[in-house]
């Protein structure tokens, strides 16, 4: 073979050990305990692949990786050892060198930032990420549905956050037409969006949302772009590591096309602190990783799982890791002797190799190594030193980082956070509209219960007024009245008047009475 073919791994059982790059895409496994090697083994795999022309991903979860952007020291301790380990194993071409790089942190510190939509990431995958049970989940996915069907689109936090508020306050309606949708489920998931965004999940959320074409780049002389993920801060918040790179791995499998088994991976895959992508994980998330492990390697990319502990790997998954490079375990506990177990029942059988008692016995640089061959058998397992890498053993400076990353292809792509017109500002906008109208709404109530009211008042002014003209009315004509009858004193006067010529009538009558009485009388005495 030739070094276009391979990639050069190290010396065992006096034979070259190589991997297989037509085989790279059927994923490998590096397992090893603490201090055992596995970091320089994953350095010397991407830089492999890197020469190769494959392009490389790969999460730096102590900040150690990122030394592969320059090249090594041809002085002190470590260039002696490594020195001397070239010639033992026979690397003739081994030399410092560095690796063309692309630094990337969810948090947009250390490397450009990674975003994608809460569209595309998903129900499933945010359900294992806030933590959710099944009726959960279940009240998540209506809301997915309910955007769909609404055409809004989700793309942070706030989206979501927007679009559960309006799933509670249509409750009642939802619950008709998909089923339970409670209150009380909503709230929780709202809760648990909380502790997303003090993990800080919400940096990860937005737009511009990663193309999946940046992480597939050559450098001008044909060389895979490594593409470094600063994940110590992101180890904090192991849920929202994990789900990001199972995120990030089936971004892959959809959006590559097949391509069976090419001669390289079009892009390899390191998937450090593996064991955080398996804890707790529910059995729908589990068969979701079977299924883009399975399926992923004929879209041309190789998964490489780093895990201290190979029984951290389920069964279904494991079967699949056909490259195999294992440093020492150690043996102290039940648990660990039935690692040691298990991995040693993973190697194709090497009757030189007692590999229970290896695995324990191993070096630091040493592993045991079995790999695909060109017919897609493994090897049988080899007691292996590891070739030195070429790049610096250990993390780039603050000063280095920021020129690396002010100067590579990408450029400011994703460094200014876009906020275009979604779901949040939608709702929000329809929520005014409907706050407007039931504004307007009591307002001209209010307004005609105020003219009710006027109406009423001068209704009752006009009543009044009438009723107080008719008294007016009543009282001038009992004046006129009163004004048209004599006074007390004219009817005293007048009484008077009336009795004194009554008085006088009376003498007078009374006089003449007598006189005449006189007069007949008179004349008729005198007569006789």
């Amino acid at each position: 073979m030739t070094e276009a073919t391979e990639i050069f791994i190290g010396l065992g059982g006096g034979e070259r050990q190589a991997l297989n790059l037509k085989r790279a895409n059927r994923h490998g496994l590096i397992a090893g305990a603490t201090g055992t090697g596995k970091t320089v083994t994953l350095q010397g795999l991407a830089e492999g692949f890197s020469r190769a022309g494959v392009p490389v991903f790969v999460s730096d979860v102590k900040s150690d990786l990122s030394g592969l952007a320059m090249a090594g020291s041809p002085t002190g301790k470590m260039h002696e050892i490594f020195k001397a380990r070239a010639a033992e194993v026979g690397d003739t071409d081994w030399a410092y060198a560095e690796c063309p790089v692309q630094f990337w942190d969810l948090f947009g510190e250390q490397g450009h930032p990674i975003r994608t939509t809460i569209s595309e990431m998903g129900p499933l995958l945010l359900a294992r990420l806030m933590g959710l049970n099944e009726v959960q989940e279940g009240v998540l996915n209506i809301a997915f549905h309910v955007a769909d069907k609404d055409g809004l689109l989700l793309l942070d936090l706030d989206d979501l956050q927007a679009m559960l508020s309006d799933c509670a306050d249509r409750a009642d309606e939802l619950s008709t037409t998909y089923g339970n949708v409670s209150k009380q489920s909503v709230g929780a998931i709202q809760r648990s969006l909380l502790q997303l965004r003090s993990q800080g999940g919400e940096h990860f959320f937005g737009e511009p949302a990663l193309d999946i074409a940046d992480f597939m780049t050559l450098d001008d002389q044909g060389r895979g772009i490594v593409n470094i993920l600063a994940a110590d801060k992101l180890m904090a918040s192991p849920k929202l590591y994990a789900t990001f790179l199972l995120w990030l791995l089936s971004e892959l499998f959809q959006n590559l096309p097949e391509v069976g088994d090419p001669d390289k991976p079009k892009l390899v895959f390191f998937f450090d602190e593996a064991h955080l992508l398996f804890d707790e994980a529910p059995a729908a998330l589990l068969e979701k990783v079977e299924q883009v492990v399975r399926l992923i390697r004929s879209k041309g990319v190789g998964v490489y799982f780093i895990t201290q502990n190979p029984i951290d790997i389920p069964e279904k998954i494991a079967g699949q890791l056909g490259n195999r490079v294992q440093h020492a375990l150690r043996a102290f506990t039940p648990r660990d002797q039935q690692a040691v177990k298990s991995a040693a029942q993973t190697f194709r059988a090497n009757p030189g190799v007692n590999v229970e008692t290896a695995i324990t016995e191993l070096k630091v640089g040493e592993a045991l190594v079995s790999l695909l061959q060109a017919d897609g058998s493994p090897t049988p397992v080899q007691r292996t030193l590891i070739k030195p890498p070429c790049s610096r053993v250990g993390p780039v400076t603050d000063a280095e980082r920021k020129v690396l990353v002010e100067t590579d292809a990408i450029g400011t792509k994703y460094d200014i956070l876009i906020d275009r017109q979604s779901a949040e500002e939608i709702l929000a906008g329809k929520a005014g509209e409907a706050a407007a109208a039931a504004a307007e709404t009591q307002a001209k109530a209010e307004a005609d219960k105020l003219a009710a009211q006027q109406a009423k008042e001068a209704e009752r002014a006009r009543v009044e007024a009438e009723r107080n003209r008719m008294a007016a009315e009543r009282e001038a004509e009992r004046q006129a009245k009163i004004a048209a009858q004599p006074s007390i004193t004219d009817k005293i006067i007048q009484s008077a008047a009336r009795s004194a010529a009554s008085s006088v009538g009376r003498q007078i009558a009374g006089s003449l009475g007598r006189q005449l009485v006189r007069g007949i009388l008179g004349g008729l005495f005198k007569g006789r």
